[in-house]
């Protein structure tokens, strides 16, 4: 049989051409490990390390998620990871460095120090289980659980919520910033129709921990425990952080009851199991994961920043104002002027009767401790506006002797790109934050395209141009390695990512 001419060059070029004609069977293996340090202390739930393989053909890729911090920079897993966990993969099971992806969830959980062998040791088993699966792509809803920490002030600057400091007071605050509500999906069911593993992307903290304490995955382990107790027999879900970066579990700063991330992670798990169901899966094709180099430009501003802050933390030692109070006798008289403006002192009939007799003496004493109120008031604003700055004039200060150690060198860092049929998936080290997930979204060409921070790495806080030079001082805008042209860049090699996966 004679073979057209056109044909037999593609099957000659082509990289694939095993499989011109028709899809090669998709197969995936999971497995997980436990890498919680229970000798750090007491245990609530477990952190786990989880490996998804996927296999299609001649390609192999790789999704690890773990119950950490980051993958390097911060908390117990070491900045050489990464590099251990591919360079044994590739030669144990010749498995690619692009291929490997690895997203870390941010909890903040106390993990082993053996966690890239533990990594390593899930990945070998789930490639040695492979079985025959299809997927489908699909998308859920849950908006409930979190808030954007970030508030815009009617000054025009923007003041973000953390433990470590004062909320603004009401009469400042003139909005709020966005959060994404989508959950990503990725199912993957065996060949008799059974799920066998589930991806769900989602952006938000999880700092919230436990009423009792002690080591958690936070919401994310809860989250995948309701989905594989509820999902099917053996199944495995696998949580990617997306664009968290500014993004606090709902009521973060709430001092009235406890803070509980179960029943986020519960009401997160069933809306992402009430998508899941109704997801078709079929022919996954195709399987693709890229890489792309990146180089980011460096802060070069850390000492006009510093300055700044400096120069706004004089300016508020010099505003505080003596009064004769102390906390003692400032708070029971806000009280009684707040409760009755216009007769703090006594009731009502002493004004009176003063009146009747030519005297003032409680309206003067009135009026002398109303301004002593409103100068302690003014102190309490000026010592909260310190303790942000100070936080975050401390951050500007590490990085800055960060960069002169680099000698202000261009950060180094790699973007990656997973494709499972039509599940889009584009990763970036960092915290993200929500409002750039979300324009890569509008921009991306398919309709199940997701993103994810958190992931190959750790480059701390990522905020848009605008946020990077807000004058209010965000952690997102002081915990930060990158000048705020960064943007450009990284929207240009997202598109590029997108372009090289043949997003649908």
């Amino acid at each position: 049989m004679k073979i057209p001419l056109l044909l037999l060059f593609t099957l000659l070029l082509s990289p694939r051409a095993a499989t011109v004609g028709h899809a090669a069977q998709l197969l995936a293996g999971v497995a997980k490990m436990d890498i919680t340090d229970r000798a750090a202390g007491p245990v609530n739930d477990p952190s786990y390390v989880k490996a998804l393989v996927l296999k299609d053909g001649a390609t192999t890729v790789v999704l690890v998620t773990v119950d950490a911090v980051a993958i390097g920079g911060i908390g117990r897993i070491k900045d050489d990871y990464l590099g251990k966990v591919r360079a044994e993969l590739q030669r144990e099971l010749g498995i690619p460095p692009e291929s490997v992806v690895v997203n870390a969830s941010h909890c903040h959980s106390v993990v082993r120090a053996d966690t890239d062998a533990l990594t390593v040791q899930a990945v070998r088993e789930a490639a040695k289980n492979l079985v025959p699966v299809r997927a489908g792509a699909g998308r859920g809803r849950e908006d409930r659980i979190m808030e954007n920490r970030r508030l815009r002030l009617k000054d025009g600057s923007e003041l973000d919520l953390r433990r470590a400091y004062a909320t603004p007071r009401d009469e400042d605050v003139a909005g709020i910033g966005p959060v994404d509500a989508e959950i990503g999906l990725l199912r993957l069911d065996r060949a008799d129709g059974r799920p066998f593993a589930l991806v769900y992307n989602f952006a938000c903290h999880p700092i919230h921990g436990v009423p009792a304490g002690g080591n958690t995955a936070d919401f994310p382990g809860f989250a995948s425990k309701v989905i594989e107790e509820n999902f099917g027999e053996g199944v495995m879900a696998f949580f990617v952080q997306g664009c968290a970066g500014d993004i606090n579990p709902s009521l973060y700063k709430a001092t009235q009851h406890p803070h509980d991330a179960e029943a986020y992670g519960n009401l997160l798990g069933l809306s992402a199991l009430r998508a899941a169901r109704g997801i078709k899966t079929g022919d996954a094709s195709p399987l693709r994961v890229v890489r792309e180099a990146v180089s980011l430009p460096r802060a070069a501003d850390y000492e006009k920043r510093i300055a700044a802050i400096e120069a706004e933390q004089a300016r508020l030692l010099k505003s505080f104002r003596g009064t004769s109070l102390n906390f003692k006798t400032f708070l029971p008289l806000f009280l009684q002027h707040k409760l009755s403006p216009d007769f703090p002192g006594y009731h009502n009939y002493g004004y009176l009767h003063e009146q009747a007799q030519g005297r003032d003496a409680l309206a003067k004493l009135d009026a002398e401790n109303r301004a002593n109120v409103e100068a302690y008031l003014q102190n309490i604003q000026a010592m909260e506006r310190l303790t942000h700055l100070q936080v975050n004039l401390a951050l500007l200060k590490m990085h800055q002797a960060e960069a002169v150690a680099a000698g202000n060198a261009a950060l180094e860092t790699e973007m990656s790109g997973l494709r499972v049929g039509d599940f889009v998936l584009v990763t970036f080290p960092g915290e993200l934050t929500v409002e750039l997930g979300l324009a890569v979204k509008k921009r991306a060409a398919g309709k199940f395209t997701f993103v994810a921070g958190y992931t190959n790495g750790y480059l701390f806080y990522l905020p848009t141009e605008a946020q990077r030079k807000n004058t209010g001082y965000a952690q997102e805008d002081c915990d930060c390695l990158v000048a705020p042209e960064w943007r450009k860049i990284f929207d240009e090699r997202t598109d590029a990512v997108l372009q090289r996966l043949g997003a649908p």
